[in-house]
């Protein structure tokens, strides 16, 4: 695992982990199971992955839990598995089967590649009804379990790459490599590849490599997420590398914490569309501030640092 400053400066444990979840576990077993071993109650994850889903889960512990908003948003890589003949209700293997076609030619991979084609860039989806959209205040999901009709609005995502990373035609699935926009549903992806080449098709497997700054080649299992306990935390900075970075002027840090706001002059030189960025004060990294270009004011949005700590320093 790649070195990154650890979370430890608070008596509560504050930070982000990147746990590598299994398949077989939902995200909230995730978030129980790092509660028990950190003894503390505010968890949360950013991104659900499905149970039957496998890859990058990032876990905010703490005070850190302010900020999964702002990964939420992030964008994401998977690496899925499309089989095509058979098409169920939640889009992968775990549903009732809509749709199967026993015998049928398998799409050339030219034809394959041609279809992926369109699907890259800017793309409308209709995410399945076993999701957790929210329908009048309902998970998708729970409606569906209770025999309600769900009319789930279609959405824009952007797929920034899609590439072809495996073609087996004699058990008529594909490997596919993805790279998106937050709110993109891979099962709804293979489930629209399939109908553009004729053919009733399934995600079969599921794998996320990535979430925003966080790889799957640093995530860390269950086995060795309780062996590093809180080694194993990740500074929440570290983690929102894509935001700029903001130095307050000397002495704001309490008042930022406070919740006041602070004029500088500095702030024109921000670029016009940076509209949040980190705060830091006297090289704490202190959360997440709203800047104001026509005030050249920045007004705290998230604040994460503690105020004992900035009022000691």
């Amino acid at each position: 695992m790649t070195a990154t400053p650890k979370a430890k400066q608070q008596a509560t444990p504050c930070g982000f982990l990147n746990v590598l979840k299994p398949p077989g576990m939902s995200s909230h077993d995730i978030v129980g199971l790092v509660r028990r071993l950190f003894q503390v109650k505010k968890v949360g994850h950013a991104g659900t992955l499905d149970p039957g889903a496998a890859g990058v889960l990032p876990v905010a512990v703490g005070r850190a839990t302010r900020l999964i908003e702002y990964l939420e948003h992030a964008d994401k890589s998977y690496r899925a598995e499309l089989t095509f003949g058979v098409a169920t209700d939640s889009g992968d293997t775990s549903g009732n089967v809509l749709e199967r076609c026993d015998t049928f030619d398998m799409p050339s991979r030219d034809v394959v590649e041609e279809t992926l084609a369109r699907f890259r860039g800017a793309i409308t989806q209709v995410p399945p009804a076993h999701s957790a959209i929210k329908i009048g205040g309902r998970r998708a999901y729970e409606l569906v379990r209770e025999g309600k009709a769900v009319d789930i609005p279609a959405r824009h995502v952007t797929i920034h790459a899609l590439t072809l990373a495996g073609y087996d035609a004699a058990r008529h699935r594909l490997l596919l490599d993805v790279d998106c926009s937050s709110g993109t549903y891979i099962r709804t992806l293979c489930f629209d590849i399939g109908r553009a080449v004729g053919l009733p098709a399934v995600m079969s497997f599921l794998v996320r490599t990535r979430v925003g700054a966080f790889q799957l080649k640093d995530a860390l299992t269950l086995e060795e997420l309780a062996a590093a306990g809180t080694d194993a935390l990740l500074a929440p900075e570290t983690m929102l590398a894509a935001l700029p970075r903001y130095d307050l002027p000397p002495a704001r840090a309490t008042s930022f914490v406070n919740g006041l706001s602070t004029h500088d002059f500095h702030i024109a030189q921000l670029p016009k569309e940076v509209a949040i960025v980190r705060v830091y004060g006297d090289g704490v990294f202190l959360g997440i501030g709203r800047i104001n270009h026509a005030g050249a004011t920045v007004t705290p949005e998230k604040v994460v640092a503690d105020q004992q700590r900035t009022s000691n320093k």
